[in-house]
């Protein structure tokens, strides 16, 4: 296991979520894919760590991995729910099977690895949500939440259905959050006070770098589980105890580069197996 970050049989195969749209599910059933093209490859592609090339001079031309968080007017989901679904839906998109060698979204998917690492989460309700299951992606749902991860490209080549959703305003009420489940859990630093939809991008990056971070065999083993995981807001006490975990080498921590809400370098999120 590593530390901090800035930002074979092949037995779990094909899209580990399914789409809704029966357009989606038939173009992917269609796809034929490499024998080059297994999980083992797919997880070495984020074992290697990313390029962090620096920015293109046009804004346009950043590259990102749009995000979309299903946050309806009515009845609004857990927060610590919303966040499992969207660490779990971005994971899962960097493993699937059309992110491989060879595969439909491989060429997106790798300019973006050998870039900086970048997120944008959105909020969608309603019929806009229904149209965001259209665009290339993975959904993922926990408990009464949903999020859906997409393949990452140019933020000026952002799907319409995407780019016209609304990027502040995601936030839902904190709630009081249960006991952590079985699998990893990934702490928020909760003295940054980051709007759900910041934290939804820094715990998707959590999700990729403990995957890498896994040997393969673990993250077979994490991703035949769904991904499952645990979000918590840390105290000051969890948060020095998950501190003390990465610098035994046994965690990873996600550290911002200051572009929106909280100070260049901070800690936002630690990811423990």
């Amino acid at each position: 296991m590593t530390g901090d970050h800035m930002t074979g049989d092949d037995m779990i195969d094909g899209p580990i979520f399914g789409e809704a749209p029966d357009d989606v599910a038939a173009a992917t059933a269609a796809e034929e894919f490499s024998p080059d093209n297994t999980f083992a490859s797919r997880h070495a592609e984020l074992a290697r760590g990313y390029g962090g090339a620096e920015d293109p001079e046009d804004p346009s031309q950043v590259l990102a991995m749009p995000l979309v968080l299903h946050i309806p007017k009515v009845d609004p989901p857990l927060r610590s729910e919303l966040l499992e679904a969207a660490a779990r839906a971005t994971v899962a998109l960097c493993l699937d099977q059309r992110v491989g060698v060879g595969a439909s979204w491989n060429e997106a998917f790798t300019e973006w690895t050998s870039a900086r690492i970048r997120k944008v989460a959105r909020r969608a309700r309603g019929a806009q949500w229904h149209a965001a299951q259209e665009v290339p992606g993975v959904t993922v749902d926990v408990g009464g939440a949903s999020a859906r991860a997409f393949v990452p490209g140019r933020v000026g080549d952002l799907d319409p259905r995407i780019k016209r959703l609304q990027i502040g305003g995601t936030d839902v009420s904190a709630e009081d959050e249960p006991a952590v489940s079985a699998g990893p859990v990934l702490w928020i630093d909760a003295s940054l006070s980051m709007t759900v939809g910041k934290a939804a991008a820094q715990v998707g990056h959590a999700s990729m770098l403990l995957a890498g971070a896994m040997s393969t065999a673990q993250c077979r083993e994490w991703a035949a589980s769904g991904f499952a995981c645990s979000v918590r807001s840390a105290n000051p006490e969890q948060w020095t105890r998950a501190s003390d975990e990465v610098r035994a080498g046994r965690a990873v921590a996600v550290r911002d580069a200051g572009f929106t809400e909280v100070a260049p370098g901070s800690t936002t999120v630690i990811a423990v197996p």
